[in-house]
C-alpha cells in the first residue's frame, strides 16, 4: 500500500486514485464509459454502480433568499432588508457577455459534456499527479451549482456550511449523482441561469444582478465585456479578486478571463486586447441593508414592521417559522406610512427638539376608523452612536420599545370620563373638588375594594383650583381632585373595563392595575402608539380599531409571485356615539381655552389633552381631528431628567408642561400632515356651563399659566398625576431607560395607594 507523505497528506497516486474513483462512478452511470488505467491505480469499479444508485437523487432546491423591499403607502421605498443581497433574474436579463464569460472561465465545455466532464477529469488528474498536489479541479458548472444549493440551504449555520463545503469523496459522489439529475431535469440554459443567480460574487452580493449593481451600479443585462469578465473572475475567490480592495489583482484576473474568452472563440483576440486596456470602471454602490438605512427618518417604523411580521401568527405558527420567511426575503411589503405625514413629523421634531438635548420626543399618528399607522418618528435617530438609539419610544417593549412605556399623566383622564358617561354620569356632574384631599376610601374594584390604609393625599396644581367644578371646566383645567372624586363615585371596575375596550395597557403588555393613581391620574407607563390608537376611538365616534402597519405583502419565489395574508385591523365599539361625541366636546374645550391652547389647530375641528407627570419627568399631548389622531411624548428615556430650568430645542423653559412643549410639536406635525386634506367637523353635544355666582379666584390667566411655563406655587405639575406628594425614591428604569421609578405608587399586587410617598 502506498505510503503517506511526511506532511500527513495523500501521495500523488492516492490523490489521483480518489479523483479518478469519482470518475469511475460517474462513468459507470453514464452509459458504461470505462476509463483506462483503473487497474493500474489499484481501484476496483466492482460494486460502484450499486453503491452509486443507492444514493438519494432528489435535489431539494430551496427558494433563493432575496431582498425584501419595504414600501410606504404610495409605493416609495422606505428600506431594503435582506439576509443575502440577491435579486433573481431571468437568463434573458443577463448580458450575453456575462453568460459567455462565466462559461469560458469556469467550464468551457459546458455545452458539450453531461453532468461530468470526463476530459476535464483526465486533464486535472494528469496535472495534479505531476504537481504532487491538487492544483486544478474538474467540477462542472452543474456540480458547482449543486454545491451552491447545499450552501444556500445551510444558510448562516456554520456547521451546515462546513458540511456543505467539505472536500470529501462522499460529498463529491453525492454532488455527481445530483448533478446528473439536474442535467436531466433542467437543461443547460436553466442550469446557467440558476448558477448565475445563486453564486457569491463578494461584497455581500449574491447572484449576478446584485453583483452588477454593487460594482457597476447597473443591471446585469447591461454589462459590457470587460465588466462581465471582471465579475466572472471574482467567483473563483471573491476575497482574493475583490476589485474594491485589490484593483491590481482583480485586473489580472479579469484579463485571464478575457484571454480565455478569446481562446474559446467568444470574442476576437482584438476585442480581448482592447478590453484588457480598459479601466475597471467601478461605480461601487454601498450595501444598503436594514432599517438603519430607511429614508425619511422612518427607521423606527421600518423596525416596527419587522417586529409585527416576526410576532404575528398570520405569518407562521412559530417565531422561528416567521423568521425563516423573513430571512428568505423576496417580499414586497406595502405599509400604511404616508410620506406627507412622516415628513411633517420629522420637520416638527427638528424644529422643536434637538437630538443632543437631555430629553427626547416621540410621535405616532394613527388614522381613526382604520387603525392605519401613518407616521412614527422620534428626536433621537436610529443608530448605535452618541445621541442615537435603537429603542423605539413609540411602541411597546415587545415591539422594540422601552421596558414599560412612559407615565401618561392627565392624558388618561378622558378614559375615566368616558367610563363615567357610559355609567350614565351626566356631563354636568359637579364635585366639590377641593385643592387637596385624602384619596377616597374604600373604592370598589372588580374584586375587593381598594382601601387607602396609608392615608395618601393628592392636590391640584394651584391653590386657586378650588371647586365646585363641573366636568367641562374640570377637564379643561385638568383638576386632579375632581377626577378622583368621579372615580370614587363610579368605582375602578368601569374604568378598567373601558381601558380594556380601548386596548389601553402598560408598555410591558400588562393590564392596568386597579388603583386610583393608575385609573384616574395616569401613573403607569404606556406607549404613544397605544395612546394615539385609544384617542382615535373618540375621533371615530366610539369605534376602536387595532393599529396596523402593513397593507399587503407579495412574495417572490424564484420568478413567481404570490400574495401573503396580512393582519387586518379589527374594529369594535368601545363606547356609544353619544359618549364619544361628549368627550370630543369636552376635549375641544381643552385646546380652545384650557391647558392645551398652545396646541390648538386653527383651520379645522380638533381636540386633545395635556399630561405632565410628577417631577415633570414626562410631558404629553394627545390630540386628534375627525380624520387623524396623534400622540406626542417628551421626556427622558431613563426617567432621570426633571424638566425644570431646562433648554429644549434651544428654547429655555422654567417648567415643562404638556401644553408647552409636546403641544406645539403636535400642532406643527398635525398641520403638515393634514395640509390639503378634508376637514370634517365633530358631532358636538351641548353641555351647559354652570352659573357663576362668584369669581372664586379662578382667573383664566392663572389657570392657563401652568401650561405656558409660568412658575407655580411649588407643587409638581399642571396635570401632574399626584401634584405635591413627596419626592419618591430613585428609579431603576430598566436597562433600556424606558421605565419609571420602581417605588411608584403601586403596592403589592398592583393594589397600592395611588400616591408616591
Amino acid at each position: 500500500m502506498p505510503k503517506k507523505r511526511s506532511g500527513g497528506g495523500l501521495s500523488p497516486t492516492q490523490q489521483a486514485a480518489k479523483f479518478l474513483g469519482v470518475s469511475v462512478l460517474a462513468g459507470a452511470v453514464l452509459a458504461g464509459i470505462a476509463l483506462p488505467a483503473v487497474g493500474a491505480l489499484g481501484l476496483a469499479a466492482k460494486g460502484s454502480v450499486e453503491s452509486f444508485d443507492a444514493l438519494p437523487a432528489n435535489l431539494k432546491t430551496p427558494p433563493l433568499s432575496q431582498r425584501t423591499a419595504i414600501l410606504d403607502a404610495e409605493g416609495g421605498t422606505i428600506a431594503t432588508v435582506y439576509s443575502r443581497d440577491r435579486t433573481v433574474v431571468d437568463l434573458k436579463d443577463i448580458s450575453p457577455y456575462m453568460q459567455k464569460a462565466i462559461v469560458a472561465i469556469e467550464d468551457s465545455r459546458f455545452y458539450e459534456h453531461g453532468a461530468v466532464d470526463l476530459k476535464g477529469v483526465l486533464r486535472a488528474l494528469n496535472k495534479n499527479a505531476r504537481s504532487g498536489g491538487v492544483s486544478e479541479g474538474a467540477s462542472t458548472l452543474t456540480q458547482q451549482y449543486v454545491k451552491n444549493v447545499f450552501v444556500e440551504e445551510a444558510g448562516d449555520d456554520p456547521t451546515k456550511v462546513a458540511q456543505a463545503t467539505q472536500q470529501t469523496i462522499g460529498r463529491k459522489i453525492q454532488e455527481l449523482k445530483l448533478a446528473i439529475q439536474v442535467e436531466e431535469e433542467l437543461g443547460k440554459k436553466k442550469i446557467l441561469e440558476n448558477y448565475l443567480n445563486i453564486t457569491f460574487f463578494g461584497q455581500q452580493a449574491y447572484g449576478v444582478e446584485a453583483a452588477s449593481q454593487r460594482y457597476f451600479s447597473k443591471h446585469a443585462k447591461d454589462l459590457e465585456v470587460q465588466e462581465a469578465a471582471l465579475l466572472a473572475g471574482i467567483v473563483q475567490s471573491p476575497s482574493r479578486y475583490d476589485p474594491v480592495n485589490d484593483e491590481a489583482e482583480a485586473t489580472k484576473r479579469r484579463n485571464v478571463v478575457l484571454t480565455r474568452m478569446a481562446q474559446v472563440g467568444d470574442i476576437s483576440p482584438a476585442e480581448a486586447e482592447k478590453a484588457k486596456k480598459a479601466p475597471l470602471g467601478l461605480k461601487v454602490s454601498k450595501p444598503k441593508n436594514g432599517c438603519i438605512t430607511a429614508v425619511n427618518s422612518a427607521s423606527f417604523f421600518c423596525d416596527y414592521v419587522r417586529e409585527v411580521f416576526l410576532s404575528d401568527p398570520v405569518f407562521g405558527k412559530t417565531r422561528k417559522d416567521r423568521a425563516k420567511i423573513w430571512n428568505q426575503g423576496g417580499l414586497t411589503v406595502r405599509t400604511t406610512l404616508t410620506p406627507q405625514a412622516q415628513e411633517s413629523v420629522n420637520d416638527s421634531l427638528k424644529d422643536h427638539i434637538y437630538k443632543t438635548d437631555s430629553v427626547a420626543a416621540a410621535i405616532t399618528m394613527v388614522e381613526p376608523g382604520t387603525g392605519k399607522i401613518v407616521a412614527m418618528g422620534q428626536s433621537k435617530p436610529y443608530g448605535y452612536g452618541k445621541n442615537e438609539t435603537e429603542i423605539n419610544y413609540s411602541v411597546d417593549h415587545s415591539a422594540g420599545g422601552s421596558n414599560f412605556g412612559f407615565p401618561t399623566g392627565s392624558t388618561f383622564k378622558p378614559f375615566l370620563a368616558a367610563a363615567a358617561l357610559e355609567e350614565n354620569v351626566p356631563a354636568t356632574k359637579e364635585y366639590s373638588s377641593p385643592y387637596d384631599m385624602d384619596y377616597p376610601s374604600p373604592i370598589q374594584t372588580c374584586d375587593k375594594p381598594w382601601i387607602n390604609d396609608s392615608g395618601y393625599r393628592l392636590e391640584n396644581e394651584n391653590e386657586s383650583e378650588v371647586g365646585p367644578y363641573r366636568l367641562k371646566e374640570a377637564m379643561a383645567k385638568s383638576v386632579n381632585t375632581y377626577f378622583v372624586q368621579m372615580l370614587a363615585d363610579i368605582g375602578l371596575c368601569p374604568v378598567s373595563t373601558m381601558a380594556d375596550k380601548l386596548h389601553v395597557h402598560q408598555g410591558n403588555g400588562d393590564k392596568l392595575p386597579q388603583n386610583p393613581s393608575a385609573l384616574a391620574l395616569g401613573s403607569v407607563g404606556m406607549s404613544p402608539l397605544t395612546m394615539a390608537s385609544a384617542y382615535a376611538t373618540f375621533a371615530s365616534r366610539g369605534m376602536y380599531c387595532t393599529p396596523v402597519a402593513i397593507e399587503s405583502i407579495t412574495q417572490k419565489v424564484g420568478n413567481k409571485q404570490k400574495s401573503l395574508e396580512v393582519p387586518k385591523s379589527t374594529c369594535s365599539r368601545a363606547m356609544t356615539e353619544k359618549t364619544a361625541d361628549t368627550v370630543n366636546t369636552l376635549l375641544r374645550g381643552v385646546v380652545d381655552s384650557g391647558t392645551g391652547s398652545e396646541a390648538g389647530l386653527t383651520d379645522r375641528d380638533n381636540a386633545g389633552k395635556t399630561g405632565t407627570t410628577d417631577e415633570r419627568k414626562n410631558a404629553w399631548f394627545v390630540g386628534y381631528t375627525p380624520n387623524m389622531s396623534g400622540a406626542v411624548w417628551v421626556g427622558s428615556a431613563s426617567q432621570e431628567v426633571e424638566m425644570k430650568n431646562i433648554t429644549i430645542g434651544g428654547v429655555p423653559h422654567a417648567l415643562v408642561f404638556g401644553g408647552a412643549v409636546p403641544g406645539p410639536i403636535w400642532k406643527d406635525a398635525m398641520t403638515g400632515a393634514l395640509s390639503g386634506k378634508d376637514s370634517p367637523p365633530f358631532v358636538l353635544v351641548d353641555i351647559p356651563d354652570p352659573d357663576k355666582d362668584k369669581d372664586k379666584n379662578k382667573d383664566k390667566d392663572k389657570d392657563k399659566g401652568r401650561d405656558e411655563g409660568k412658575p407655580d406655587d411649588g407643587n409638581n405639575g399642571d396635570d401632574g398625576f399626584i401634584g405635591g406628594l413627596g419626592d419618591g425614591g430613585t428609579g431603576d428604569g430598566g436597562s433600556d431607560g424606558g421605565g419609571f421609578p420602581g417605588n411608584m405608587f403601586q403596592g403589592a399586587g398592583h393594589n397600592g395607594p395611588g400616591g408616591r410617598r
